[in-house]
């Protein structure tokens, strides 16, 4: 099943339900994958990669909203992404926690020969490609 299938099915629960924050998350998603199938250089499906690197970006968006409220003092507003964020990260692969990201990333310092801070950059890109979906990119 699709991820937009997924969604729609989500979305039919939770008004059922009357789950407001759940409605509100999956709403989100469903807009961001119409838009993401309608834009240019679109061609009106998504490839699971696709849909994973929307969903990240949807998460991180509200990661940042979050931060700002909270430092503004709107806990109001951030419980509501909070909530989003929880919703969105259903739909998410699991993520990778510090102590396994340790792991693959010492794991590709030594197949790319790393040995100082300037061979970041060739470490990243290998990284990057490796843990897409699976590890957040400030994270790495």
């Amino acid at each position: 099943m699709s991820l937009e299938q997924k969604v729609n099915e989500g979305i039919k629960a939770a008004m059922l339900a009357k789950n407001e924050p759940e409605l509100r998350g999956l709403r989100a998603i469903k807009a961001a994958v119409l838009l993401a199938k309608t834009s240019e250089g679109g061609n009106g499906t998504l490839t699971e990669a696709d849909e994973t690197k929307l969903l990240q970006k949807l998460v991180k968006q509200r990661k940042d909203s979050l931060e700002i409220f909270r430092q503004q003092k709107r806990e109001d507003l951030a419980k509501k992404e909070e909530e989003e964020i929880l919703v969105i990260e259903k739909f998410l692969p699991r993520q990778m926690d510090e102590k396994e990201l340790r792991e693959v990333l010492s794991a590709i310092i030594r197949e790319t020969g790393a040995s100082s801070p300037a061979d970041m950059g060739r470490v990243m890109g290998v990284a990057t490609k490796q843990l897409a979906g699976k590890a957040d990119g400030k994270a790495i």
